[in-house]
């Protein structure tokens, strides 16, 4: 599988799949306004590189020292990923928010929370070693990497945002969460199969 491909397969189906990111994007749009949960978006975004940057220099130090140790981490990306899977295909709850009082936080608040929630969760700490597990190998340069995680930021930002824009709306947010049980099922089977493949030999290069 292409590296790029990869990177772009396992960054959308992590993404979408349900999270605290999520959540709180979606409560501050709803809640306070669509300003304040594209600011949320934005600062998910950025959280996204704290990850990115001490991944790519830890995996780079693990290929050159220690093929190993690299393997394992392969093997616990992959798992990770059907984990994710299975928790999307059992998911039954239904996410629920209720209206808010008091002032508008201020916009950097709302891209602070953000960048906070997405720095310090753990989902999103394990999505990017597992995708970067995956697709970097000996020869890749510390520019394509990096060039690896501004994709990672750029499609956080640009779901966020979507989510943003979709649940400022309130007929909208009503219809998609009318039909979060079969969203919820066909991101569990896509990362099931595609973490399954990822740990076959000589599928995934």
């Amino acid at each position: 599988m292409n590296e790029l491909l990869a990177v772009a397969v396992v960054t959308i189906l992590a993404v979408i799949s349900p999270g605290p990111d999520f959540a709180m994007v979606t409560r501050n749009s709803y809640a306070y306004g669509r300003r304040s949960g594209l600011m949320a978006a934005l600062g998910i975004a950025c959280g996204v590189q704290v990850h990115v940057f001490y991944t790519v220099l830890g995996i780079a130090v693990i290929i050159t020292h220690s093929p190993p140790l690299f393997m394992a981490m392969k093997l616990l990306g992959a798992g990770y990923l059907i984990y994710l899977g299975i928790r999307s295909l059992m998911n039954t709850t239904t996410l629920t928010l209720g209206s808010a009082s008091g002032p508008v936080p201020p916009l950097w608040k709302a891209f602070s929370t953000g960048f906070l929630t997405n720095a310090l969760n753990p989902k999103t700490m394990l999505f990017v070693v597992a995708t970067y597990s995956q697709v970097v190998q000996g020869g890749s340069s510390m520019a394509a990497n990096f060039s690896y995680g501004v994709f990672m930021s750029f499609f956080h930002w640009a779901w966020f945002s979507f989510v943003a824009v979709f649940f400022s709306a309130e007929v909208l947010r009503r219809q998609m969460l009318e039909k979060q049980g079969v969203v919820h099922k066909v991101i569990g089977m896509a990362l099931i199969g595609l973490g399954g493949c990822l740990v076959l030999p000589g599928v995934g290069r």
